[in-house]
Formats: structure tokens, sequence, C-alpha cells
């Protein structure tokens, strides 16, 4: 069996992973990142990037008035009986300096969401702006010939294969048919592409997850960093004492023994696709396949369970298994279903959320966490604990060509296919789509009536949508009195199924505030570390804003470098 041996052995090639990589690079040890799929980017590639990091350094520099302690109220209050304080506290100090590291020291380089409200702005602690950042948007042939192993982004979220930035250039989007200047701003991006398709078959504007993954793999790479694709870790090694050592790694050349002689660090992406661990730990899917993930299918849990096997511990106590999210699914051309995350319709006015009674069941702007589990309630309550778990979006034609519908794309792109496909259910009027997604016709006209009657003065008292920054944050700004409310009442009328999806598993393996892997009676398993969605979130089952899976994962990643290279700062 081929030898090899490094410092540093990563598990899987995410942010946290990567990030970990770099950190560990930059402090003179020598890193191998070990992926098992051919393309590296993990989770993140696919993502919307966004990184939840209270006290950054880009919140500061812009006068965001923000402090540890407000923050630690906010995680207190979000967490509850889950609150994790020892971990909790070392994100705290080390987001920060994380982000600073980062930004001197790699190609690594933030924009700020200064609108970008927590998901529980009221809440004791939480802010209307400023924790979350994004990577900047990157120019891939940076990365040069390697620009071939970057995993492209979620199809179902570009247009026509163009990566869109939030924020500001969504916006262009949204009224390219309506505004000179957005015309302009999108034809120039247009232009980009399209040049780029011609001559590299791919679009090299990066944006979103995939630039995050673009400046960090550039970082690795600069500090000689190894990354393998195509070679998944069979099992991990120890000594008679119990310390983790390296692994046995899977190859196209056959099987290789890699020795780490500073630690392995698992951040292979948690348990997404994993259906055994689903059916054990997510209620709503029993037999494991009535949930949907737009992870990429390499994220079987293989972190926990190579941690399971030296002797870590699982932390299954969370009240969340994952952050949900409510994904429809358009068909692909190869006839295979894809899977939509609906981030920015939800607040959208002119859109409403129905189950299938007809009825109104949610603030719809409120964080698709929220939503999915409103949703999963509904449905049992209205059908059981057996109950079809399933809600519609709905819109009216004019917010439906404005503002588009999950995957259905606003004015000027077509959408006769997605009706033929059966993505996209249309009906002349709203008693005809209720027949149609097996509605009962009466109750979603008394609904969409009775909201209406509100909606007109901009209200929604059953379900105040809009109410908070978050919600008015990814409404539309032209749109008065509230961004988020308009009435339904022009036809034709629309709808998109939805089920409940993931961006990311919570469950996973304890760790400490230095990110060492823990096992059952609490002790660290020496030599094994833990960052991302391998690890249990700090969260505590809930989802606080935008970023808190990819905040946490690149502060831990640094943490673990620092402590394997046994320093302090």
């Amino acid at each position: 069996m081929r030898q090899h041996e490094v410092d540093v052995l990563v598990v899987g090639s995410g942010a946290g992973g990567l990030a970990t990589a770099v950190a560990a690079a930059h402090r003179h040890l020598s890193v191998l990142v070990a992926e098992k799929e051919p393309v590296f980017g993990g989770t993140t590639a696919r993502s919307g990037g966004w990184m939840w990091i209270p006290c950054n350094g880009p919140a500061v520099r812009a006068g965001v008035q923000d402090s540890k302690d407000k923050a630690r109220t906010y995680l207190m209050h979000e967490a509850g009986a889950h609150f994790d304080a020892e971990r909790v506290e070392a994100f705290l100090d080390a987001g920060p300096r994380a982000v600073e590291f980062f930004e001197q020291n790699t190609a690594l380089q933030f924009d700020l969401g200064p609108t970008f409200a927590d998901y529980h702005p009221d809440a004791p602690g939480g802010m209307d702006g400023g924790r979350s950042i994004v990577a900047r948007p990157f120019d891939g042939r940076e990365l040069g010939p390697e620009i071939r192993r970057l995993r492209p982004p979620l199809a179902e979220i570009t247009v026509l294969g163009m990566m869109i930035g939030s924020g500001k250039e969504l916006l262009h989007f949204f009224n390219v048919t309506r505004s000179v200047v957005s015309a302009f701003f999108v034809g120039k991006l247009f232009a980009k592409f399209l040049r780029d398709m011609a001559f590299f078959g791919r679009p090299m504007r990066l944006t979103n997850g995939n630039a995050l993954v673009g400046r960090l793999a550039k970082s690795a790479f600069d500090k000689g960093v190894e990354v393998w694709t195509e070679a998944p870790v069979k099992r991990l090694l120890r000594e008679d004492d119990g310390r983790v050592t390296g692994a046995i790694l899977h190859t196209r050349t056959g099987e290789v023994q890699v020795t780490a002689r500073k630690g392995v660090v698992l951040a292979a992406g948690g348990f997404p696709q994993d259906a055994l661990r689903r059916a054990e730990l997510m209620p709503h899917a029993p037999s494991g396949h009535e949930h949907v993930s737009p992870a990429p299918p390499g994220n079987t849990g293989d972190g926990l369970r190579l941690g399971e096997a030296v002797g870590a511990a699982v932390d299954t106590t969370l009240p969340h298994a994952a952050a949900w999210v409510p994904i429809s699914r358009p068909r692909r051309r190869d006839g295979t279903l894809g899977t939509f995350p609906h981030f920015v319709d939800r607040s959208k006015p002119g859109i409403i959320a129905v189950t299938r009674s007809g009825r109104r069941f949610v603030n719809e702007a409120q964080s698709y966490h929220d939503f999915c589990q409103a949703m999963v309630a509904r449905c049992r309550e209205e059908g059981g604990p057996d109950a079809e778990l399933a809600a519609w979006f709905v819109a009216d034609h004019r917010a439906f060509r404005k503002y588009g519908l999950g995957f259905a794309k606003p004015a000027p792109v077509p959408y006769r296919h997605l009706i033929e496909d059966g993505y996209l259910i249309r009906g002349r009027t709203l008693a005809d789509l209720a027949r149609q997604i097996g509605a009962d016709p009466a109750a979603l006209e008394s609904t969409v009536a009775e909201f209406n009657r509100h909606a007109a003065r901009g209200e929604d008292p059953a379900f105040g949508k809009g109410s908070t920054s978050y919600n008015r944050s990814l409404g539309d700004p032209d749109h008065k009195p509230n961004p988020c409310i308009a009435p339904l009442t022009a036809a034709p009328f629309y709808a998109v199924r939805l089920h409940v999806g993931d961006l990311g598993t919570f469950a996973g393996l304890k760790t400490n505030a230095n990110a060492q892997v823990l096992d059952e009676a609490g002790r660290p398993v020496a030599g094994l570390y833990a960052a991302g969605n391998d690890a249990a979130s700090i969260m505590g089952g809930n989802y606080p804003g935008g970023g808190i899976t990819l905040g946490p994962a690149i502060t831990f990643g640094w943490i673990a470098a620092r402590h394997m290279a046994g320093g302090n700062d």
C-alpha cells in the first residue's frame, strides 16, 4: 500500500474543510484535503455563500453597532435549553479574528449585507443587519486549470447557467424590464457570461457559495495544499492509546495510507443524503426518502460514521436535525427532478402559501426554517400524524410575471414548458387552480378574499407578513406601503408544490471549543477534529440568521488549525 505523510488530513472540501486547510497551511503545516467526489466545493459551492459572524470586520468598518454580549444574548434566546456556552463563546471570540485572518492573508474577501437582518430581529439581541457577510464575486480564471474541478452552482438557482449575486444584483434582475439602469447592468453581466461560455464552456464570474469556494481554493493552492478528488476515506487509523493518526484513502490508483502527524479534520458535509440517518432523526421522513435535499449526492454522513467508528459521539438531542427549507421539484432535461430552494419569492407581494385545505398557515416571509415547521404542523393538524406533507405557493399573474415563482423566472423568460412538465400549475380562476392542486375551491377563494381585503392596505392581521426587518429585506422595496403584501387579483393564477428539504444538517459529532471531537464521556478523541456540518450545530437546532452554517464552519476551521499548530492567536 502506498504511504503518504502530512501534518493535517482534511476530509471534505466545503467551506469548513478548505478554511481549515488554508489556516493550517498558513501556519506552515503540510495539508492534504481528501474529497470523495470528482469535484471540490461540497454543499458550499451550491449555496448562497452567506456567513453569519457577529462583530465581523466589514460590519465594524461600516459603523454597525454590535457587541459580543448582544450576540450572546441573541444566541441564548435562539438556542434555549440547547445553548452551548463554551462553544458559543469560542465562536464569538474567534469569528471576527478568523474574518480578519482571511482578509489579510488569503484571496478570501467579504462584502457586508448591511440590511440582511437576523431572522428574528425583534428577539433579545437581534439585529436589523450587519452580522451576515458573503464572499466577494471572484474571477474563476484565477484558478487556472483547477476551475475544471470546482463544483458548479446548483443549476436551479442560476439563470440559464449564469450565477446571480445577492442583494442589489438580484434586484437588478427583478427590474430588468422596468429600468434602463437595471437592463444595462444585467446586459453587461449576460455579455460576460456569453463570452465565458464561448471561451471556457462555463461561467467564470463566480458569486455566492461558488465565489467562497473559489477564493478558498485559490488560497489553498497558493499555500501548497494538495486537494485529492475521487479519494474517499475508508477508515481512520489510530494508535493503541486511541489517538487518531491518519486514514486509509481509496484513490483511482489504489489504496493509500495517509499519516497525519497533527490531526485529522472531519468536514464531509453532514448527512443530508443519508437515508438511514434521515429516517432516524427527521420525523417527517419515516422511511428516509420523504425528504428532499439540494446537497451533493456524496454528502452521505461519512464524517459521522468515521467518527463513530473510533468512539466519537453524535449529538442527536437537538430539536431539529437540519436547517429546513421549502423545496420545489422542476424537471431537468434528462427527466430527473431538480431541487429549487425557495429563499426570496416567499417574501414578495402577491404570493401566499396554502396547504391542501386551501388555507394559509404562516407568515410566508419568515425564515425558511420557520416556514417548514409551520407547514409540517398545519399538515398534521389537518390530516393527522400520517398526513401528506405538502403545501403550495400561490401567485396571481401580475406577481408571477414580476417576481417569478420558484424555478419559473419573471418576464420576459418563457414559462409554458414548466406548465407542460407539471412543475407550474395554472388556473383560469382560483377555483380552477384549487381543483388542480387538490384543494377545496371554496376555501381557497375565501382565503384569498380575506387576504385581499387587508392586503389592499398593506396589512396582514392573520400572520403579520412584512412586519419585521427580515421580512422586508427580501420584499420589493418599490412596493408600498408594505414590500411583502399585495392582493391576488389578476387572473390567471399559478401554484408550485412544496416539499420539506434542508440547507444542511444540525445533528453531528460532539465537539469542544477547540473543534476537537468528543467521545461519549465528553473527552476529546486525540488527533480528531470536526468542522462544518460534521460538527453538531452551535445554534441549538434553530436558525438565527443567514449563514449560521458557513459562519461557524470557517470559524471552527480556523480554530482547529490554530489548535493543531499549537498556537493561541
